[in-house]
C-alpha cells in the first residue's frame, strides 16, 4: 500500500471498461462481491480511508462513520439512499453522493416487462409449455388482461413514474397518479388524472409503486391497502421493497385480495430460498435489476466515481443528496 496516496473502498469490484483511469491516483481495496456493506477484510482500513462507494444495499451506518475518522465522501452507486444513515454524514460534513436519472428509462422498461409479464401470465404459460400441460388450443386458457382501457395508478409521479405513464399511454391505458403537491403539468401532458391515494387503490385495475423509500412510505402498501384493491388487481413495484408490507402481501395474494403481483424489489433483499412469494403462481420476482442494461450500470459507475473522485478533493460532487454540508 502507499500511504501517500488517498484510500478508497469500494464495497464491489467494478469492470475495469467502467472504471477507465477514473481511480488513477488512488489506494484502492475492494470488498467481497458476495457480503453487503462494508465487510470484515474492509474494516481494518477505515481508520484511514478517504472515501467509500457503496450500493444500494451496503448498508453505511453511523457505526462505520464513526471509525472513519478521515472520510471525506460516501458515494452511492443507485438513486435511493435509504442504505446510508445521510444525516450523521450531514452531521460530521461528509457529502453523500448518488446517481440519479440515468436508470430512469431502464426501470421504465423493467417496469413495463413485470407488468406485461404479470398481465398476460407469462410465466405460468412458459411453464406449462416447457413441462407438459400444453396440448391444445384452449379458449379459456392463460387467460390475461388488456393494458387498452385499463386503469392504471401510478403511485409517485417522479421521472421514473413519469416515464411508465408515458409507455402506457401508448397501450391505451387510462392514467391516474398520486404524488406530493399538485402536478398539473403531468395531467395535461399525459392526459392523466391526480386522485388521492384511497381513491387510487378503490379503482385502479394496475398500481405500480414508483416511490422513495422514506418513513412516510415505509410498508405504504399495507394490509388496509390491499383490502381497498380490487380483487383483480395486479400490483407492480419496482421502487423498494418495504414500501410492501411482505406479511400483508403474502395474505392478499394467498387470499386472493389482489389477482397477483410483479416484484423487482422485495424486504427481506435478496429473499431467502423457499421463501413462500416464490411459490405463488401470481407472483412474479425478479432480482432488482431495474437499472440493469449494460449502458445504465456503466454510466452509473461512472457517475459513483466522479462524486467519489470530488468529494475526496473537497469539489463539490454533481449529484449530492446532503448539499447543505457545503453552507
Amino acid at each position: 500500500m502507499d500511504p501517500n496516496k488517498p484510500l478508497i473502498l469500494l464495497t464491489h469490484e467494478l469492470p475495469q471498461n467502467w472504471v477507465g483511469s477514473l481511480l488513477d491516483g488512488y489506494e484502492v481495496i475492494v470488498g467481497n462481491k458476495n457480503e453487503r456493506g462494508i465487510d470484515r477484510g474492509l474494516i481494518k482500513y477505515l481508520e484511514r480511508v478517504s472515501g467509500i462507494l457503496c450500493l444500494l444495499d451496503d448498508p453505511i451506518p453511523v457505526e462505520i462513520l464513526d471509525k472513519s475518522p478521515n472520510l471525506k465522501v460516501v458515494s452511492n452507486m443507485a438513486v435511493g439512499v435509504d442504505n446510508i444513515d445521510v444525516a450523521a454524514c450531514t452531521k460530521r460534513g461528509i457529502p453523500v453522493g448518488h446517481t440519479p436519472g440515468v436508470l430512469t428509462e431502464g426501470t421504465a422498461d423493467l417496469t413495463l416487462a413485470l407488468l406485461l409479464s404479470v398481465c398476460r401470465e407469462l410465466p405460468q404459460a412458459s411453464a406449462d409449455a416447457r413441462e407438459g400441460r400444453w396440448s391444445n388450443w384452449d379458449p379459456t386458457g392463460w387467460l390475461g388482461k388488456d393494458l387498452k382501457d385499463a386503469t392504471v395508478g401510478i403511485v409517485g409521479m417522479g421521472k421514473i413514474g413519469t416515464a411508465v405513464a408515458e409507455r402506457l399511454v401508448s397501450f391505451g391505458a387510462r392514467i391516474i397518479f398520486t404524488n406530493r403537491g399538485q402536478q398539473p403539468d403531468k395531467e395535461k401532458q399525459l392526459n392523466a388524472t391526480q386522485v388521492d391515494l384511497d381513491e387510487l387503490l378503490l379503482t385502479s385495475d394496475i398500481i405500480s409503486l414508483h416511490v422513495p423509500l422514506t418513513d412516510e412510505t415505509h410498508s405504504l402498501i399495507d394490509e388496509a391497502a390491499f383490502q381497498k384493491m380490487k380483487s383483480s388487481a395486479i400490483l407492480i413495484n419496482a421502487a423498494r421493497g418495504a414500501v410492501v408490507n411482505t406479511n400483508a402481501l403474502i395474505r392478499a395474494l394467498k387470499e386472493g385480495q389482489i389477482r397477483a403481483a410483479g416484484l423487482d424489489v422485495t424486504n427481506p433483499e435478496p429473499l431467502p430460498p423457499g421463501h413462500s412469494l416464490f411459490d405463488m403462481e401470481n407472483c412474479l420476482v425478479t432480482p432488482h435489476i431495474g437499472s440493469a442494461t449494460e449502458n445504465t450500470r456503466r454510466i452509473m459507475a461512472e457517475i459513483a466515481l466522479q462524486n467519489l473522485d470530488a468529494g475526496i478533493k473537497g469539489l463539490p460532487l454533481t449529484h449530492c443528496v446532503n448539499p447543505e454540508v457545503y453552507d
